[in-house]
């Protein structure tokens, strides 16, 4: 009888530190597995503007296409996260400017692939007074190793938790990379799913500009923004 208790002693002893390896290699398999997994191009997201009553002529109403996945905010949240420099800054340090404020990741291919872009795009936009406010879902060691490595030029600010919850305050789940063109006045003029191209970011721009000079109201703009970057990507999409 003794011979069986020693017996499974051993045995529990030896079932306690297997089973605690297993589950941690379950839960690094999990970690690649949400970083390797393959993301959405581009999801369509319609900003939902309230209504006025129909007797208003001017009312603002969202752009058209099919139902939202997503519900996008009209004007740009609150958002304060600790930057590259090492401060804590928020989305209203840069009130009176048009944003595109890029989500991304250092591991995510495409939003990497976009950073040549943002960067051609806010020297190219310098008389419009653009600015590029990248928001890093990632490991802070890594995004200031990448930002050093990489030349990125415009602020970033990073957030592991911080970006998830940042994220969900645009009404999206973590899909990378997405972009966010706002107006100088932090109305939010377009969010775009997947990796930017130059042509799409163009159009879009050209439209907040339009905006900001009181050239195109804004339920306008968002029609015209949905339509054309529709027909871009599907010319994309084919060659």
């Amino acid at each position: 009888m003794s011979e069986q208790r020693a017996a499974s002693s051993r045995q529990a002893r030896i079932g306690v530190p297997a089973l605690m390896a297993v589950l941690l290699a379950s839960a690094a398999v999990g970690f690649i597995a949400y970083r390797l997994l393959p993301r959405p191009r581009y999801v369509h997201a319609v900003i939902e503007t309230p209504r006025r009553p129909a007797a208003a002529p001017d009312a603002e109403v969202p752009a058209g296409g099919p139902p939202p996945t997503q519900k996008v905010p009209v004007d740009l949240p609150e958002i304060r996260l600790p930057g590259t420099d090492g401060a804590v800054h928020g989305l209203s340090d840069w009130k009176g400017r048009p944003l595109i404020v890029n989500f991304w990741a250092t591991w995510c291919e495409p939003c990497r692939r976009e950073i040549p872009l943002l960067k051609a795009l806010r020297r190219e936009h310098a008389a419009d007074r653009l600015e590029v406010v990248g928001i890093a879902v990632d490991y802070p060691a890594d995004v200031r190793k990448y930002a050093q490595a990489h030349g990125i030029d415009y602020p970033v600010l990073i957030g592991e938790q911080g970006g998830l919850a940042a994220a969900s305050a645009f009404g999206m789940d973590m899909v990378l990379p997405f972009s966010v063109f706002a107006d100088g006045q932090g109305r939010v003029v377009s969010l775009e799913v997947g990796e930017l191209h130059h042509d799409e970011a163009e159009l879009i721009l050209g439209r907040v500009r339009e905006v900001d000079g009181g050239r195109l109201s804004l339920p306008v703009a968002r029609e015209q923004i949905s339509e054309g970057v529709r027909r871009l990507r599907a010319a994309h999409a084919a060659d």
